[in-house]
């Protein structure tokens, strides 16, 4: 009987899925196994031989194991695009990161910048610094997160600044998301979903992966901090 769907997700979608699956199960019966992590070791526990139904990645990640003939191209679905934000410890003053050159300065002036090696963001920020010149200078005094939630370590106070993407950042208590980073210094992670090549619940999963691109699901998307 197929009553569970085993899915891996990237961390961008946790806080959905939190609200998503009990919804889920009782209008369905179905429950989801969901387990979280960055795409990178996503794709990594994957190719390791990590079975499960559905995943979730970036685009960028999808794409790569629909080639490795792991995802079933068909099934391929965009689900929300995620914006990467910046966030401090709750009762902080906010720092000014309107433009690029004000950004530029509030990295620079922070004690230390918590980002992620593994998940896009940190990525995506890792060349971004470098771009700005200043990868130096904020590598010097950077707490790197390997998986996890990044504004944890303002909440420890390791950090003065969290950058993630904004459905990351909102799943930490006690931080404020002072908002993206410019749109212009930016393109917005594409979150997508396939179906296993060899899923054992397949028409579960498949229908599972239509109910996450319905409409109804729009609206918490949108709480998490994606836009669908």
């Amino acid at each position: 009987m197929e009553n569970v769907v085993r899915m891996l997700s990237t961390l961008g979608l946790m806080g959905a899925m939190r609200s998503l699956s009990s919804a889920y199960e009782a209008a369905t019966g179905v429950r989801i196994d969901a387990d979280f992590a960055p795409t990178q070791a996503l794709l990594k526990r994957m190719r390791d031989g990590e079975a499960a139904d559905l995943v979730i990645l970036t685009r960028e990640g999808l794409d790569e194991v629909i080639g490795e003939g792991r995802v079933v191209a068909e099934t391929a679905t965009d689900l929300a695009r995620s914006y990467v934000g910046i966030a401090v410890r709750a009762g902080q003053p906010d720092p000014d990161i309107a433009s690029g050159a004000a950004l530029r300065q509030t990295l620079l002036a922070a004690r230390s910048v918590a980002y992620s090696r593994q998940g896009a963001s940190g990525i995506y920020f890792a060349q971004l610094i470098v771009r700005m010149g200043i990868a130096p200078e904020i590598n010097a005094k950077a707490t790197i997160v390997e998986q996890g939630f990044t504004a944890e370590r303002l909440v420890s106070g390791e950090a003065d600044l969290a950058v993630q993407q904004i459905s990351e950042l909102k799943q930490v208590d006690g931080i404020e998301v002072i908002g993206p980073i410019p749109h212009d210094l930016q393109s917005p992670a594409v979150f997508s979903a396939g179906r296993m090549a060899d899923a054992k619940h397949a028409v579960a999963a498949d229908r599972l992966l239509r109910y996450l691109a319905s409409p109804e699901v729009a609206p918490v998307l949108r709480q998490s901090g994606l836009e669908p």
